[in-house]
């Protein structure tokens, strides 16, 4: 059985590091935690759990951390935790249970990465991401900001997940800081770091430079296949916001040369037009994302409720527009199955004079 080192950076993490390190001590064989500046606690924290507590002063890079902190690991496999993410209990079964026949043949393990969630718990936002990398095999960080690490070689799919349980706001302005001071010294993007930096400039209000700086990424014709998707629904969505609707329907249209649609992009367009009450024209494109494949093994961003609940609510909707209440009825208790207590749900099952109890 393979080995396996947590390789981890922190800085001011009191908050959740015990949570984090808790969840996975007694699965690996090592523990490294590379401190970047905490003025907190969390330098005593990480000693109650960690084989080796480091120090490393920040200078904005992210990739310069965590090269360091799988640079001082000594088991088979480097593994890489946040702070505020977890294993909870049924992944650490699955994780234990990929662990006992994982071997040195294999170069990375990947593993879901779950970091936005509904109401009710369940995943609202994920993907897959690099999360055990053979020691040997010499992988490097790269990226100051949203760091990866390209797989290659042999890759296992794991069926564990890690869940980022953020508490609190963090700051939300280092990012944008860290690519703006990037910017000021000259330095080039890389197509990930362009469209990275798009992201950042639409998460802070800032749409029409978000536009511009996904446009430039799309038409560059670098960059993943899956940011590019990513980047023509974000182009969509700061087009919306600026009222360029035609703009917005020609960057979800864009996607489409990149293969058939996803449930997230079909109900992008679905949206479109269902704001536009052309609910005929909504209708098939809920359809379509009801009927559509998921990203599957690449990576990719997924909204699970992009293929289930949300087509499933909005078709209730378009249905009884187009008045065929028999199937918006139906099209509420689908969407039931996926959320049984979303409050759209509940109303819609009164006005259908149904019960709302289960």
């Amino acid at each position: 059985m393979a080995t396996v080192t947590l390789c981890m950076i922190v800085k001011n993490e009191e908050e959740t590091l015990a949570r984090c390190l808790g969840s996975v001590r007694d699965l690996v064989e090592e523990i490294v935690v590379v401190d970047t500046g905490s003025t907190d606690g969390t330098v005593e924290t990480a000693r109650r759990f960690a084989d080796r507590v480091l120090f490393l002063p920040w200078r904005d890079d992210f990739s310069e951390a965590r090269n360091f902190s799988f640079d001082r690991a000594s088991c088979d496999f480097c593994m890489w935790l946040d702070a505020d993410d977890v294993l909870e209990e049924p992944d650490r079964l699955r994780f234990r249970e990929m662990k006992a026949s994982l071997t040195t043949e294999t170069d990375v393990v990947m593993m879901r990465y779950h970091t936005a969630f509904s109401e009710d718990g369940k995943p609202a936002f994920t993907c897959w991401r690099e999360r055990l990398l053979r020691r040997e095999a010499g992988f490097r960080w790269k990226g100051a900001v949203h760091e990866a690490i390209a797989p290659r070689g042999r890759i296992l799919y794991c069926d564990a997940a890690v869940s980022h349980r953020k508490i609190g706001p963090g700051d939300p302005d280092r990012n944008l800081r860290i690519f703006e001071a990037q910017l000021r010294r000259g330095e080039p993007f890389s197509p990930r770091d362009a469209f990275y930096y798009a992201r950042e400039l639409m998460f802070h209000g800032r749409d029409a430079e978000a536009a511009e700086g996904f446009r430039r990424f799309l038409e560059s014709g670098g960059g993943w296949v899956e940011n590019v998707l990513q980047a023509c629904r974000d182009l969509a969505a700061c087009e919306l916001r600026l009222g360029r609707a035609e703009e917005a329907f020609a960057a979800l249209t864009w996607a489409l040369r990149f293969g058939p649609p996803r449930p997230e992009l079909c109900c992008d367009l679905g949206r479109f037009f269902f704001d536009r009450k052309d609910f005929a024209a909504a209708a098939y494109w809920y359809e379509q994302a009801l009927a559509a494949r998921p990203a599957g093994e690449n990576g990719g961003f997924t909204e699970p409720d992009a293929a289930g609940f949300l087509p499933c609510i909005q078709l209730c909707v378009c249905y009884y527009a187009l008045g065929d209440a028999a199937r918006s009825r139906e099209m509420n208790r689908r969407a039931r199955a996926y959320r049984p207590e979303h409050p759209a749900v509940l109303y819609n099952a009164r006005f259908f004079g149904e019960e709302t109890a289960l």
